[in-house]
């Protein structure tokens, strides 16, 4: 470990010389009150380092100290259910240390050394194992088994392998003795440095859908598990609410929730919610496979460019256990805002906008951490990492680098629109502008569960989307009356898609999930009246009456029929929808 001393302070830009054994990216202490803090670059023996706590205080001629190892996150029992900052603190605790108002300078492990798992061992004596290989295994959450595996780069075979019993994280489970003739004592605790992606065997292509329960979402413009997806839209468009909704009920194994420089009282909010929630898959709540970083606006810039990384590392320890990963990263503009902080005082040439010139290349090393993989080890495993970003352009403004960076890379776009907010309709998704360049490869996954229809009632219902547009520019210059009958029709039944499927209420228990089967069944039953009514204006029937049948508006209400009902209830809706258009046909065919 190598001693320097600060010659220059500048908010978080800490420079300090005397450093020449120290390496770029490790780790240092800085000051009497050994605040962390990560070298960005060196020069000789000078380094500039990003300090990821408040430097108030800190002046020239204080000592710097590096640990030799780059900034690291703690994996192993105890993660999930657990509130750490951008650079793995662990909030809670800290709270019980130091009271409700964070300290400087506080050195807490990020996983408990005192709480005991029960280890169940999996590799027995004798056994030869290689990275990935799981060792044993701890019941984490009533919903997480948390697999403990052997160390990325280590292989040989196990000398010693403890008993069942109940054990700290720290405590030595096996010892491996390697190909070299070494003996490794091995504990349920591995670090990984957090800038570096963990490794696979093989990335396939997503071929399956995430389930989030959200209709516009699922059924218009699906995300794939393993996929990338963005959410882009000005202030109170809903981003934070389209998130949320995602994180609570997406079919995924583990949730890493990462709050990257967003209001505090959005993230007490999530606290709040989530141990209240009942996760619909397992009927747990929903704390029991969540992981939150908190890293609000008022923390320290620095840290929250770090808390992304740390958020996506314990994702990808999740994944290689064979688990169904989410990260939710809230809001990657605010990320993209504290590299350009950084990057300014480092003095660097600025980009577009000020933003540094490697932030495209950053955005890239955060999404293409996503993908479904075959995880390292002799067994077979697949796991998944989805990786879904908000991004917070200033006044909307898509063409701003951030968001444009994002749209290059990413494969899902759900563009928010502040108009559709002022209407009051949630989710504020423009079915215009957002777009899914996965529904080709789960086209087949969708037929073989869903049968053809539901694509294609996807596609029927985007046209008719379309349409609308296309006509309101009609309507607009010479009024609704002077369109065909078909037209009119086309009208209503868009104004039904948008009002009766797409738009959804969070805050009501039986609309704020929605499963696949019954999205079908709903946006099928709005496309039957499309039909039946096209077929009755071909008769001859007038198109006022069918717009004031009981069976429309009992579609308009089709949403809030409960869960355990809905599918005798929509079969109910057809059937009298048939009855009352076949009548006006026949009241038609009896006037001529």
């Amino acid at each position: 470990m190598s001693q320097g001393k600060i010659i220059k302070v500048s908010g978080p830009l800490v420079v300090a010389d005397g450093l020449s054994d120290a390496n770029m990216a490790d780790v240092v202490r800085v000051g009497e009150q050994r605040l962390i803090g990560e070298i960005l670059n060196m020069t000789g023996d000078r380094a500039s380092i990003q300090v990821y706590e408040e430097t108030s205080g800190l002046g020239p001629g204080a000592a710097v100290e590096t640990t030799g190892a780059p900034l690291s996150v703690e994996l192993g029992p105890g993660i999930i259910e657990n509130i750490y900052d951008g650079i793995q603190r662990p909030l809670e605790e800290i709270v019980r240390m130091t009271g409700p108002n964070l300290q400087r300078g506080v050195e807490v492990p990020a996983l408990s050394r005192e709480k005991k798992w029960a280890y169940t061992p999996v590799a027995k004596m004798g056994d030869r194992v290689i990275g990935g290989d799981i060792l044993g295994t701890v019941p984490e959450t009533e919903v997480v088994l948390h697999k403990i595996m052997v160390p990325n780069g280590v292989s040989g075979v196990v000398e010693w392998a403890i008993e069942a019993g109940d054990y700290i994280v720290d405590e030595v489970v096996a010892k491996v003795k390697t190909d070299k003739g070494e003996t490794l004592p091995l504990t349920m605790v591995q670090k990984w440095p957090v800038r570096v992606g963990r490794p696979y065997k093989k990335k396939h292509n997503p071929v399956a859908p995430l389930q989030s329960g959200q209709r516009i979402i699922d059924t218009m413009f699906p995300i794939a598990k393993g996929g990338t997806a963005a959410v882009p839209g000005p202030f109170g468009s809903g981003k934070t609410v389209v998130q949320h909704q995602l994180a609570k009920w997406s079919d995924v194994d583990i949730v890493v929730y990462v709050g990257c420089g967003e209001r505090g009282n959005e993230m007490t909010d999530v606290l709040r919610e989530f141990p209240e929630l009942v996760d619909p898959r397992t009927g747990e709540s929903l704390m029991k496979r969540t992981v939150l970083i908190a890293n609000t606006s008022d923390m320290p810039v620095a840290a929250r460019e770090a808390s992304v990384y740390t958020g996506i590392t314990i994702a990808e320890y999740f994944r290689d256990m064979g688990y169904a990963v989410a990260v939710i990263a809230d809001s990657t503009s605010r990320w993209a805002e504290a590299l350009r902080e950084m990057s300014g005082r480092l003095e660097e040439m600025p980009g577009e906008e000020g933003y540094p010139a490697y932030l495209a290349s950053r955005l890239a090393q955060f999404y293409e951490r996503a993908g479904v993989v075959q995880c390292m080890g002799s067994e077979e495993r697949t796991g998944s990492l989805t990786a879904v970003g908000a991004v917070s352009p200033p006044g909307g403004d898509l063409s701003e680098p951030v968001s444009q960076g994002t749209m290059r890379i990413v494969k899902v776009f759900w563009s928010l629109d502040a108009s559709l907010a002022y209407r009051r309709h949630f989710p504020a998704i423009n079915w215009l502008n957002s777009y899914s360049l996965y529904l080709d490869t789960m086209k087949p996954w969708f037929d073989e569960h869903f049968g053809p229809a539901f694509m294609l009632n996807r596609n029927k219902a985007m046209s008719i989307l379309q349409e609308e547009n296309e006509l309101n520019e009609i309507v607009q210059l010479v009024g609704k009356d002077s369109l065909s009958a078909n037209d009119q029709l086309t009208l209503e039944t868009a104004k039904m898609v948008r009002e009766d499927f797409l738009q959804q209420n969070a805050f009501m228990d039986v609309d704020s999930y929605s499963s696949h089967d019954r999205q079908m069944r709903l946006l099928a039953l709005i496309l039957d009246y499309d039909k039946l009514a096209r077929e009755a204006l071909a008769k001859g029937a007038a198109l006022q009456p069918m717009f004031e049948i009981p069976a429309k508006e009992k579609i308009g209400r089709a949403k809030f029929v409960e869960a355990d009902q809905y599918q005798a209830a929509y079969a109910e809706i057809a059937s009298e929808m048939e009855q009352e258009i076949a009548a006006i046909v026949e009241k038609a065919g009896a006037d001529v």
